[in-house]
């Protein structure tokens, strides 16, 4: 019930998202595309980066055994972590539509840069990842954030692999199949496995 409450409330939050990720998949011609990435790339921040964070401290939570899921809780969350985590989204959603464009670019290019960059999109995937986690756990400014999970992304293989396997077979299995995942499931899922991974290494490292 958790899990489901958990991430429908992201859902919600991120309706408009939706709603602009969906009408991608009926445009036809390319030219139009900027009508829908651009309003995108814009709400990133202000939406998205806000509620997962909210969604990664519900899952520290469950992981600590602190509390229990509700919406209270959950908005409670959203508000106090909503500058840090918009500030954070404006410079992770620049990298990233950085990265698409040149990934798009030398896609058409040049088959071993398409190999780097896409190399570079797994890498950037679980930084923002773990960015999400040290956020929920670490009461610091965020370029320290920032640093520490690049620091972990980069330095801890072990972390980094299980992060990987673990939120791409999620991703996966509701893209081919189990697309009600992503309404119940799929976002608290990953939240919740990726802290526990990232938990367990703090606790190893502060042992």
């Amino acid at each position: 019930m958790r899990f489901s409450v958990t991430n429908m409330l992201w859902v919600v939050f991120n309706l408009p998202i939706a709603f602009l990720v969906l009408n991608l998949y009926f445009i036809e011609h390319t030219e139009y595309l900027m009508f829908s990435i651009i309003p995108l790339i814009i709400m990133l921040p202000f939406l998205y980066f806000p509620a997962t964070a909210a969604m990664f401290a519900s899952a520290r939570d469950w992981v600590m055994k602190e509390e229990n899921t509700s919406i209270r809780q959950y908005w409670s969350y959203y508000l106090e972590n909503y500058k840090k985590s918009m500030l954070g989204g404006l410079i992770l959603t620049g990298v990233w539509t950085v990265w698409g464009v040149d990934y798009y670019y030398f896609s058409q290019e040049n088959v071993v840069l398409t190999f780097i960059f896409l190399v570079m999109g797994v890498i950037l995937f679980v930084f923002t990842i773990n960015f999400f986690s040290m956020l929920s756990h670490y009461e610091m400014k965020l370029p320290k954030i920032m640093k520490n999970a690049l620091i972990i992304t980069l330095g801890c293989p072990i972390l980094f692999l299980t992060i990987l396997i673990s939120s791409g077979i999620l991703l996966y299995m509701s893209l081919n199949g189990f697309e009600f995942l992503f309404i119940f499931f799929t976002g608290s899922l990953i939240s919740y496995l990726s802290f526990s991974a990232f938990y367990r290494f703090y606790l190893k490292m502060t042992a």
